[in-house]
């Protein structure tokens, strides 16, 4: 091959992954803008401190309201219960699978683990309706039929495999010299793995909690199916509630004319959902720079 050839290779190659790269910013500004468009729409028949502050969600009946705190909350409520699973749990099997497991026990652990992400989510809704929800009314008599409890749960199970892997990649990069150096100073394995190495990977654990938070935040078939479609402002965990995404798939069914002021809630929902995960993003970043510049 000349040298001429290999430039026009390379020539096309770089023009290709500019094309691919110009492709994901494009998509994205075009999304902002539908997005933007149709907020501005609604928010120019609905006030934005009765959008923001409202404690009432019925868009859809004939006394309609349009405070989102409803939806938010429940939103807050179901991913709060589903990190409360994920987190702690996801961080210890990343120690172990890093820390403890043999290679060979790694090895099939740890795609077995994330097989659970590769469970289509419908799956896991119908099985928080059916199976943990009646498993919890044994210990809870009062649970209703839909509540945010049992996909609460169920959802902190499906990213635990996320939390799990990127926190364990985290932990399998910090350098062994950091691990060798605390046995050489007496250090146990624990305590190796918990002051030594955890702290060294802060950046990486960070990334992934912030990461299945946006996750369980944008989640949409489990809290459709067995978290109920009653929008209410409370922090009880043994009612049904409505999430955002809950409400997007409940106006997206096509019974609500395109165009309308209903029709444009789903947009301002949308556009909440994007600044809050928008915000968490922000904020892993922020905590990657941080760390990385604390551990250097």
């Amino acid at each position: 091959m000349t040298r001429t050839t290999r430039g026009w290779i390379e020539f096309a190659i770089e023009r290709v992954l500019l094309l691919c790269a110009t492709a994901s910013v494009l998509v994205t500004a075009g999304i902002i803008g539908v997005l933007l468009a149709e907020t501005f729409g609604f928010f120019s028949e609905v006030s934005v401190l009765e959008f923001l502050t409202g404690t009432e969600w019925t868009p859809l009946f004939s006394e309609k309201h349009f405070g989102i705190l409803p939806l938010v909350m429940g939103t807050v409520l179901v991913s709060v219960i589903a990190m409360a699973v994920a987190l702690p749990g996801g961080l210890l099997s990343a120690i172990y699978l890093s820390e403890y497991a043999r290679p060979g026990v790694r090895r099939i652990v740890k795609p077995v683990l994330e097989l659970l992400a590769g469970v289509p989510t419908v799956v896991y809704g119908y099985f928080a309706l059916l199976f943990v929800t009646p498993a919890l009314q044994i210990w809870l008599p009062g649970l209703s039929g839909f509540n945010a409890l049992g996909p609460g749960i169920v959802m902190g199970l499906m990213i635990l495999p996320l939390v799990s892997s990127l926190s364990e990649d985290a932990l399998h990069a910090v350098p062994n010299g950091l691990r060798e150096g605390a046995y050489a100073l007496g250090s146990t394995r624990m305590q190796t793995a918990v002051r030594v190495v955890v702290p060294g990977a802060l950046s990486g654990i960070s990334a992934s909690f912030i990461l299945a938070i946006s996750r369980a935040i944008g989640e949409t078939m489990i809290v459709a199916i067995a978290a109920g479609q009653q929008p209410r402002l409370t922090l009880d965990p043994t009612v049904p509630i409505m999430t955002m995404t809950a409400f997007i798939v409940q106006v997206s069914l096509g019974d609500t004319p395109a165009g309308t002021l209903e029709y444009r809630t789903i947009f301002a929902v949308g556009m909440m959902l994007f600044v809050m995960t928008f915000g968490l993003n922000l904020v892993s970043s922020w905590l990657r720079r941080r760390f990385r510049e604390e551990y250097a």
